[in-house]
């Protein structure tokens, strides 16, 4: 587990460090660590755990229960064919 964790922060350091890189080639500033800078990193990090969670919902709600019911139908079609035989 905590390489998973591990591997996913360095994923979006290098993501985050990567978009810096190109708003610097756009000529484009960044100030650190000022009150309206602390404001948008968490307004940031809000939308995107929002983001996240939306995925997830959708995922579960979507594929996983679509997996689920294939398992059923497939346990079913096998408890028929144990009782033709």
């Amino acid at each position: 587990m905590k390489n998973k964790i591990k591997d996913i922060s360095i994923l979006i350091v290098g993501f985050l460090s990567a978009g810096m890189g190109f708003l610097a080639t756009l000529n484009i500033k960044f100030e650190w660590l000022t009150t309206e800078s602390i404001n948008a990193f968490g307004a940031f990090f809000v939308a995107a755990g929002m983001l996240v969670a939306g995925f997830y919902a959708t995922w579960k709600n979507t594929h996983k229960e679509g997996l689920r019911e294939i398992a059923l139908k497939a346990q079913k079609s096998r408890k028929n064919k144990k009782g033709l035989k």
